[in-house]
């Protein structure tokens, strides 16, 4: 029992979810996503949420007859086998939940100066990005207790918060935006029509993406097979809520050129039309609440993700007997991260690299396990067939606008399979000599 009372509860596990896909998505999506999907940004959001809940299914199910502190390698192990694959799709995974510790970090540091006109700064904001990083790595080595305390409480101010500004700015905006903005009336439809909305719809699911936070923990949860599926499920229902009342009181609030102006502190922009100097004092604070919270949550959760994966073999480790290893690796690349990328580029990194990984792990419930974990196969199906609409769609709008980023995104990807090629073999040329020296003996 003892140990038991030190594991995460329902609200715990509920509170580090919502708090990472929080944090991500509203503070940082909005005005990305305007810039693809016009007007259409409460609809990108309410898309995103009904290609999500197909997604998470295969998780949830997965989590609920197997869960562990180290969710979805394990699922992808169990899939695929301990080869190039599983190790290359789960640090896909790996290195978008980083990607989006960094675009948390550098959404913290251009709120925080927005007051004083510095949230442009190439300087300030990647600053501000690391500090906060290196903030959360300190409060996660204090442990989980510290963790959820932190969380629970945060995740409820920010609830609290962000569904007051909404609902205040629906007000003031007229409620008749509600139903506007849902069908696109209220703003410029997309500039590319459907392709752009879908491909906004993209970066939608990176709003929503925490959820996985809930399956990487699953051994840290209480009564994880029935309170993982539970999380899941209300992290998401309160998010979308959340998404859906925001993103109409910004579009009722400013222009869609506006929007995409300032489409890094979009919410800030947002508030002084209707609120004055207290609405952009209130949406900072809890954007900074929102983005430190959601380092603290993501951190936690991703820090066990890569434990998990170098007890599987597939991640290396640092020289010596350095304490804290995954934790310190996490904190050093979201740093590196924040600091050579911009927030439109994490966003389409991490964008990427998710869906190509939940791809690969619907295909592996298909083919491999959906008898194993009572998962009818329609389900996954549709998933996949969502996720690769989105992703053709992504990629052909980026083609044409961000060559580069793609280019970065492929090399990057034929370095993790290659790195998990030469992994693969080493671990099998040190059977064979193992068992050489057995044979020889």
């Amino acid at each position: 029992m003892a140990d038991d009372s030190k594991k995460l509860s329902l609200a715990g596990s509920v509170s580090l979810g919502t708090g990472v896909m929080v944090g991500a998505g509203i503070f940082a999506l909005v005005g990305q996503v305007a810039g693809l999907a016009g007007g259409w940004v409460p609809a990108a959001f309410l898309a995103g949420a009904v290609v999500v809940a197909f997604s998470s299914y295969s998780y949830v199910k997965y989590s609920g007859a197997n869960p562990s502190s180290g969710g979805i390698a394990m699922l992808l192990k169990d899939a695929y086998g301990p080869g190039v694959i599983a190790g290359s799709f789960s640090l896909f995974m790996y290195v978008s939940m980083v990607v989006a510790e960094s675009l948390l970090a550098r959404t913290f540091g251009t709120y925080i100066l927005r007051p004083f006109g510095l949230e442009g700064s190439a300087l300030l904001v990647p600053a501000l990005g690391v500090a906060a990083i290196a903030a959360a790595a300190v409060v996660n080595i204090f442990g989980n207790t510290l963790v959820e305390r932190s969380a629970t409480v945060t995740a409820a101010v920010k609830i609290i918060g962000i569904a007051l500004l909404a609902i205040a700015g629906l007000v003031a905006s007229g409620w008749s935006s509600l139903g506007t903005a849902l069908t696109g009336g209220s703003g410029e439809p997309p500039q590319q029509g459907l392709i752009g909305f879908l491909a906004g719809t993209t970066l939608c699911i990176l709003a929503y993406k925490g959820f996985t936070t809930i399956t990487n923990q699953g051994g840290d949860i209480r009564e994880p097979k029935k309170n993982i599926g539970r999380s899941i499920i209300i992290s998401l229902a309160l998010c979308t809520v959340i998404y859906l009342l925001l993103t109409i009181s910004v579009i009722g609030s400013l222009s869609v050129p506006e929007i995409i102006q300032s489409r890094d502190y979009a919410l800030a922009r947002a508030a002084e039309p209707l609120f004055g100097a207290w609405g952009v004092g209130l949406t900072i604070a809890l954007a900074v609440v929102a983005t430190l919270s959601g380092l603290l949550a993501s951190i936690y959760s991703v820090s066990r993700l890569y434990a998990m994966l170098q007890e599987m073999k597939q991640a290396p480790g640092l020289p010596g007997k350095v304490k804290h290893q995954p934790l310190l690796i996490t904190a050093g690349l979201a740093i590196l991260v924040t600091v050579f990328l911009d927030l439109s580029q994490i966003a389409s990194l991490g964008a990427l690299l998710y869906i190509s990984m939940d791809i690969a792990v619907h295909l592996g419930v298909i083919r491999h396990l959906h008898q194993d974990i009572g998962a009818p196969r329609w389900v996954p199906l549709v998933a996949i067939g969502l996720d690769v609409i989105l992703l053709a769609a992504f990629i052909g709008v980026k083609a044409g606008q961000d060559l580069l980023m793609l280019t970065v995104a492929a090399a990057l990807s034929l370095a993790i399979f290659l790195t998990q090629w030469w992994a693969v073999r080493r671990r099998g040329q040190s059977i064979e000599a193992d068992d050489g020296q057995v044979g020889a003996g």
